[in-house]
């Protein structure tokens, strides 16, 4: 098949996610049962019409917590199969593809459990590799206090490592302003609507659940009973990524700003936010990765489910790794751990562009127009 038959039939593709998700809005739209379950319905009652930009928009502020489903009267096995869940999470999917950079990556999306397979194998051998090149044997299995760089330089360490999350950050950056290009076109932030939708981000407020009488009993997921887990799995992940990124920060200020060298006591700011970000990254992901294996079919996208779960191993992994390194570093197993935990760190900074991960960027920006329409 040539390059333009396979652009073409991708085109016609997305016509067709485009035309089901207008279906169903239209259809809603009629409705508005909905009206309180979620972000999504007050905002498709504000639209005039549905652009494909607006389904786009409409589909990245759905967060996916199947209310809408199992109240509908018109959910299959209806003749009018309204399944909004579903058809959102295929068109979600879609906008990471399309605003994703380089194009030619983007098909790293469909095959995203390969990808996170082979980059963390591929990861851990090259550290090990290199550590086993540049140090001798006795660097590499001796005790050295703790002292990661005594078998990694710093520098070497945070400019290849730094390298990698940078080029990560700069692409994820990229597909966020594409996207809020294509989806809000002239619009301009203020004050409040970037602190409201912070708010909703950081609160996860559209998995607390809804309905007709305004409750938060969570979401319909796994099933179609009401349970906030799922909501506080997401944030045992949410936070635990923040505070290792915290952890990180702090680490840096202190080389950098201070000049106090690693490691640091089991007791200061940096070993305590990491340890407590690690337990989170290990309860969460864990946790969601058991929801998502009793998930009801129905609600869910199947193509996107080794995206979903490599994404939240690999992240399961990286604490998990850089926890046993942090009890393990006056040890002599603490160079080939540091290799291990580094190897992990390697494929989720290079997969984080094309994995689950960016769905993160793309709701924000939903969120952000989601509050500033909400003003007028």
């Amino acid at each position: 098949m040539s390059r333009t038959e396979i652009t073409e039939l991708q085109g016609d593709q997305l016509a067709d996610l485009h035309q089901e998700a207008r279906r169903l809005m239209t259809i809603c739209n009629a409705c508005r049962y909905c009206e309180g379950y979620c972000g999504v319905f007050p905002a498709m009652m504000r639209q005039t019409a549905f652009s494909d930009r607006d389904l786009d928009y409409l589909a990245n502020l759905c967060h996916g917590c199947n209310g809408c489903y199992y109240a509908c009267q018109y959910a299959p096995p209806h003749e009018f199969a309204v399944n909004v869940p579903q058809a959102f999470a295929r068109l979600r999917a879609d906008t990471y593809r399309r605003y994703t950079w380089p194009g030619f990556l983007s098909g790293l999306f469909q095959r995203n459990g390969t990808l996170v397979s082979v980059l963390m194998a591929g990861g851990i051998g090259l550290v090990l590799a290199l550590i086993h090149l540049f140090q001798p044997p006795e660097v590499v299995m001796g005790e050295h206090a703790g002292n990661f760089y005594a078998v990694i330089p710093h520098n070497v360490m945070a400019w290849s490592f730094g390298g990698v999350f940078l080029y990560a950050v700069g692409v994820l950056l990229l597909g966020f302003l594409r996207f809020r290009r294509d989806t809000a076109p002239r619009a301009a932030e203020t004050a409040l609507s970037v602190a409201g939708a912070t708010h909703d981000a950081l609160t996860m407020k559209y998995m607390g659940g809804g309905g007709v009488r305004g409750r938060m009993d969570g979401c319909n997921y796994p099933a179609e009973s009401f349970s906030q887990v799922r909501r506080w799995f997401h944030q045992m992940t949410f936070w635990g990524f923040l505070l290792c990124f915290a952890a990180t920060s702090v680490g840096t200020i202190y080389h950098y700003l201070f000049g106090w060298q690693a490691p640091y006591g089991y007791t200061s700011l940096p070993v305590v936010l990491g340890t407590v970000g690690g337990i989170g990254l290990l309860i969460g992901p864990l946790g969601l990765i058991s929801l998502k294996r009793v998930a009801d079919p129905a609600t869910q996208d199947g193509a996107q489910r080794g995206m979903d779960t490599g994404f939240l191993a690999l992240l399961f992994l990286v604490s998990l790794t850089g926890l046993a390194l942090l009890l393990w570093r006056d040890t002599g197993y603490m160079g080939t751990l540091l290799a291990i935990h580094l190897g992990t760190v390697l494929a989720l900074f290079l997969t984080l562009p094309y994995g689950k991960f960016v769905h993160a960027v793309y709701r924000y920006a939903a969120l952000l127009r989601n509050r500033r329409e909400q003003r007028f």
